[in-house]
């Protein structure tokens, strides 16, 4: 198998929607996933593979970041969903650094002004090697938190979004941490957080 067997396109949720729930560790947890700039990973004429560049999901993200306001937050992207069909990934070295960064070119040629992309690891599944491969600094481990998680009538939990929790039977969970991992393209761009090395 080559790399020549592979193409990119920017495709429409419901066209990577299939390949989210069947690969991709946080639809086994239930999250769905937004759907922004989608760039599809084709092998011949099948999507194998998927990236997914929403806007940073909170305003406090930036601030806490690089300081900004929010009327100063255009051009800012979180690589928020990443993945690629496992026998792909075997069977061709390197395929997900070679997907990831082309689809990072293909979000510059999309958006006039990509000021920065950042992305997580989630600690409890991976430690980030693919973004170390494509450049991206480290900036250490996310905040400790937590996340309440509501007592379902079958006895199962599901985890609470936003809005009180008083009097909610249920109970506190930490959260894993995640790896930051930020790409700047703006280089007027100054990072609030330390860098380390990863």
């Amino acid at each position: 198998m080559s790399k020549d067997d592979y193409s990119l396109k920017l495709v429409e949720k419901k066209h990577i929607k299939d390949l989210m729930e069947s690969y991709h560790y946080l639809s086994k947890e239930q999250v769905t996933f937004k759907s922004g700039v989608n760039v599809g990973l084709l092998h011949k004429e099948s999507i194998v593979g998927a990236c997914v560049f929403t806007g940073f999901p909170v305003p406090e993200l930036a601030k806490g970041c690089f300081g900004l306001e929010r009327h100063e937050q255009d051009g800012l992207y979180e690589l928020s969903r990443f993945v690629l069909e496992p026998s792909h990934q075997r069977r061709e070295y390197n395929l997900a650094s070679w997907f990831m960064a082309r689809s990072i070119r293909c979000l510059l040629s999309q958006k006039q002004s990509v000021r920065a992309v950042l992305s997580y690891a989630d600690s409890r599944h991976h430690s980030g090697t693919i973004y170390r491969a494509c450049n991206f600094d480290y900036y250490g481990l996310s905040d400790k938190k937590s996340d309440f998680w509501i007592r379902q009538s079958d006895g199962t939990f599901k985890k609470h979004s936003r809005g009180s929790v008083k009097g909610i039977d249920g109970e506190w969970r930490p959260r894993s941490r995640k790896h930051r991992f930020l790409k700047i393209h703006d280089k007027k761009l100054k990072c609030l957080w330390n860098k380390e090395v990863n």
